[in-house]
């Protein structure tokens, strides 16, 4: 772990929080209260940030920016324990940043915290179970599959999550905190922060026991066999 990677989970993250909070900003305000257009807005802009920072900053750290990111990379030994915590941190320092900074794009006060936007509910709450499992299924069946294709599929996927689950697909516990400091479209009430982290946690433990099932590298016998027929 350097501290290249830390600055690039946590400018990345940052970037991430910039993209949902200021594209809701903007959406709200000139949507003029038609909400399905401001919700079409931030999922678009939302979606070409991920795009963006995905490929431009997998390579120097590997593009979590999501603490369930990290612990699904760390569940598969595919990511340092020892690193989980750091990258953790830094995505979530670099969340609430992000927020910070639309605020003061926008001449908004630079500390608030959400006290309008209630998301709770069983059914949000299993929203984000769903949610997150997808953004999962996506990234590992993509570095499965066709790695260059990630960035386009976690961009696509989450502009879609954001219509076809009632939460609109938080998925992250990072931008899920982050979003509890701006009191703006993009917002989440903080008393309803923990269960929706809470849900995102139980995703990774069940995308970690189905998808390393149906993502498994193929076997030696089974790769020389193909050989053998190819």
């Amino acid at each position: 772990m350097t501290a290249q990677k830390l600055l690039a989970e946590g400018l990345g993250t940052a970037m991430l929080l910039v993209g949902v909070v200021g594209s809701g900003i903007m959406a709200e305000t000139l949507a003029d209260g038609n909400v399905a257009l401001a919700l079409l807005a931030n999922a678009v802009a939302t979606g070409c940030m991920l795009y963006v920072i995905i490929t431009t900053l997998g390579p120097v750290s590997g593009a979590h920016f999501n603490p369930a990111v990290t612990l699904a990379f760390a569940l598969r030994r595919e990511h340092p324990w020892r690193a989980a915590a750091p990258y953790m941190l830094a995505q979530t320092a670099g969340g609430i940043l992000g927020v910070w900074a639309c605020h003061a794009m926008f001449d908004l006060a630079i500390l608030q915290s959400s006290a309008t936007m209630h998301r709770t509910g069983s059914g949000q709450w299993f929203s984000e179970v769903l949610a997150t499992f997808g953004l999962l299924f996506v990234i590992f069946g993509g570095l499965r599959s066709r790695p260059d294709a990630v960035p386009p599929l976690v961009g696509l996927y989450i502009t879609g999550a954001y219509w076809f689950t009632s939460s609109t697909s938080f998925a992250n516990p990072a931008v899920t905190i982050a979003r509890g400091f701006t009191d703006t479209f993009a917002g989440i009430y903080p008393g309803h922060i923990p269960m929706f982290i809470a849900m995102q946690l139980v995703a990774v433990g069940i995308g970690h026991f189905v998808l390393t099932r149906l993502f498994a590298a193929p076997s030696a016998t089974a790769e020389t066999r193909r050989a053998r027929q190819g």
